[in-house]
């Protein structure tokens, strides 16, 4: 079984979880999670979600996000990338291969540096098309 070596009791809820998060690229939050597998069970409370989000992110399989104030999001994907945030729709995209940002000579000279993350905040697509119909729409008036 491909999720033995995690070191998690592995019971069918924990596995639900863990396949809902394998390849995952949506950045769902505990209840976005707890919602879809709550289909399939039941009688899994929101609190069996977030403990195991909470074993997977101290054994470095899943990543823990920030950029929303109001509800944390997860990230199966560990390998070093970035993200796209907007900030209208909380939409979060990976950017695939994004390297590391240099620090500046003077002070990272005497730090070991093991990862970054860095976070681009703007309008997607989407919202970036509904703020110019607005725009347009309020100088028609």
């Amino acid at each position: 079984m491909k999720y033995r070596n995690l070191g998690l009791k592995l019971t069918p809820q924990r596995l639900a979880i863990l396949e809902y998060l394998e390849g995952n690229t949506s950045h769902p939050s505990a209840e976005d999670i707890y919602r879809k597998v709550h289909n399939e069970f039941p009688t899994m409370s929101l609190a069996t979600v977030y403990s195991t989000l909470s074993a997977l992110k101290v054994k470095g399989n899943v990543l823990e996000l920030t950029v929303d104030p109001d509800k944390k999001r997860y990230d199966p994907n560990t390998n070093m990338h970035n993200h796209l945030i907007c900030i209208q729709c909380k939409t979060i995209i990976d950017i695939p291969g994004a390297g590391s940002v240099a620090l500046p000579e003077d002070l990272g000279q005497d730090f070991a540096v093991f990862k970054s993350h860095v976070e681009f905040y703007g309008l997607c697509p989407s919202c970036k098309k509904k703020a110019k119909a607005k725009e347009e729409d309020s100088h028609v008036r």
